[in-house]
């Protein structure tokens, strides 16, 4: 919970803000009170005097929190991406440090479930993209990339994302497999709705740019009972 306020805080600044300069202006001074925390300063803010028990606790880096504010600063100065590479590395710093994070809150360690963490946040944050194209456009922003669009146009440039989500995300299985308990769980939330995410876009003829599709309610709970009941079975297997 303390993270999520963190993250949750960090979007605020960059999406709440009342102009791009007062945006910039924030993380800016967001950046600072970060970086004097995990230098040892008393922090001020609340969010970050709560961080600061978590972080020491679970010995946090700080590069995860500083790319996550370095996104938000990315959102107010770029628009549009071109090429995959582009994008990729814009997600290296919106999505992926929040897996690596939850992965040393939760003592999983390794190059393999950083990566394989990396591909399921990075699969996440493309299907909710490929999602919120109407939305995005409002606000002048759009993660669609400029070559699929110019090569596929709008519809194929969304149905590319959508794949490239479908990709990324199953890597989850494999991660899952190194976890245990609520958190194998909520990997597989993590993934299955990533997927439904996918299964509605498609299901809308991939025009995401002209209405925004929702997963339901029933289809919400759906997984919920489809991940419990595999996580039963492979606990079940494991005690036989």
């Amino acid at each position: 919970m303390r993270f999520y306020a963190f993250c949750r805080t960090t979007d605020d600044f960059g999406d709440e803000s009342p102009s791009r300069e007062a945006a910039l202006e924030y993380l800016r001074g967001w950046r600072v009170e970060t970086e004097a925390m995990f230098a040892g300063a008393q922090p001020v803010h609340p969010v970050l005097i709560a961080l600061r028990e978590t972080v020491r606790k679970h010995a946090l880096d700080a590069q995860p929190f500083l790319d996550l504010i370095a996104a938000n600063v990315q959102d107010q100065t770029v628009s549009s991406y071109s090429t995959w590479p582009e994008l990729q590395s814009y997600c290296m710093l919106s999505a992926a440090p929040v897996g690596r994070v939850v992965l040393k809150i939760f003592g999983i360690d390794g190059a393999d479930a950083r990566k394989l963490s990396d591909d399921v946040c990075i699969g996440l944050q493309l299907a909710n993209h490929a999602q919120d194209v109407s939305r995005d456009a409002k606000i002048g922003r759009s993660y669609l990339l400029r070559e699929d669009i110019e090569s596929r146009g709008t519809r194929g440039a969304i149905q590319a994302l959508v794949e490239r989500a479908r990709s990324l995300l199953a890597s989850g299985e494999t991660l899952e497999h190194m976890t245990r308990g609520p958190l194998r769980l909520q990997l597989a939330l993590y993934r299955l709705g990533g997927l439904a995410i996918c299964d509605r876009i498609e299901q809308s003829d991939f025009r995401t740019d002209v209405t925004r599709p929702s997963v339901s309610k029933a289809t919400k709970v759906a997984l919920l009972i489809r991940a419990a009941l595999a996580l039963a079975q492979r606990n079940g297997k494991r005690g036989c």
